[in-house]
């Protein structure tokens, strides 16, 4: 048997770390043994989950693949975690931070020599962009705006950068993220100098304003990717407006079905190795917070919600 701890979300904005004893992989079972080396914190989702915000039309959509418990608590909830087995192979995994697991190979992606343990953990997040990449259809020369740079938005804005001839630009109130968005290629304008006139507009803001943005921003036939999840909010849209007469599209973009695009020539676990394969940039670093040690996760959880930054790292104190 292995003992293991896991951060389980016991209340609303509470936490705490609860052991348990896991079955050890038999011969012969396909099953892995691995310990943790560090997890990630996505803002976003996990926000959601540790406030008990998730809506309960949602709490069956919204199950994390390892996840434990259910909404709205207590939840042992997470996906973003790299660890190592015995040989000291590095993989990626869709779990719950844990300082110990034992799972499917199936469920473990190799993570590239080339890419640090804790830029890894943005793997999930990754994958989410990549999906909405797909959904998009960018062109080559195609003006091509995001609205929102949290760690999803970021991370297609860049993915868009690479595209030949696209102008991408990034919009946010926070000046801070001007430096990030210019390192991954793209220009950087605060709300009231959001460009217009766009072919293509990404909403990852998770906000109703942000939203009314990109339909702003919109040229005529554009589309409008929604990548965010708005959890137990209601948005209002001002779809009285242009948004007729524009002819414009608004398409939802959500990781758990592949993009349409794609769809029935590539697997998950094919998307999310491409996703690791990505993340081969040292740029993308800047979209790293943190560390924080496991050990101190209950204390510092709200701190690091709070705090609205980007990927927050988890580590556990192996090499």
């Amino acid at each position: 048997m292995i003992e293991a701890r896991a951060f389980w979300t016991v209340a609303p904005g509470r936490g705490e770390l609860r052991g348990e004893t896991i079955p050890a992989p038999e011969p012969g079972q396909d099953r892995i043994a691995l310990r943790t080396l560090a997890s990630g914190v996505s803002r976003g989702t996990e926000a959601l989950v540790f406030a008990g915000r998730v809506p309960a039309s949602q709490h069956e959509a919204m199950r994390a693949p390892m996840m434990a418990g259910a909404f709205p608590f207590p939840v042992k909830y997470g996906y973003s975690a790299v660890a190592a087995d015995a040989d000291r192979q590095r993989w990626f995994v869709l779990h719950p931070h844990q300082d110990r697991i034992a799972v499917p190979r199936a469920a473990c992606i190799p993570v590239p020599d080339t890419v640090p343990t804790p830029r890894a953990v943005l793997a999930a997040n990754m994958e989410t962009a990549l999906n909405v990449a797909w959904d998009a259809a960018a062109l080559p020369g195609e003006r091509i705006m995001v609205a929102g740079a949290g760690v999803v938005g970021l991370l297609a804005a860049g993915l868009f950068a690479r595209i030949p001839a696209a102008r991408v630009t990034v919009v946010d109130p926070l000046a801070a993220r001007e430096p990030i968005a210019r390192r991954l290629g793209c220009a950087f304008a605060l709300p009231a100098a959001a460009p217009t006139d766009q072919d293509l507009i990404v909403h990852a803001s998770g906000t109703e304003a942000g939203l009314r943005a990109a339909l702003a921003a919109a040229a005529f036939e554009a589309r409008i990717i929604e990548a965010s999840w708005f959890g137990d909010t209601t948005p209002a849209l001002p779809l009285g407006e242009a948004f007729h007469a524009r002819r414009l599209r608004i398409v939802a973009s959500q990781v758990g079905s592949l993009a349409p695009a794609i769809r029935g020539r590539r697997t998950h676990a094919e998307r999310l190795a491409l996703a690791l394969e990505l993340l081969d940039d040292p740029a993308f670093d800047l979209l790293l917070d943190g560390p924080t040690r496991f050990e101190d996760m209950p204390e510092a959880m709200p701190r690091i919600l709070a705090q609205g930054g980007l990927c927050h790292v988890i580590t556990y104190g192996t090499d």
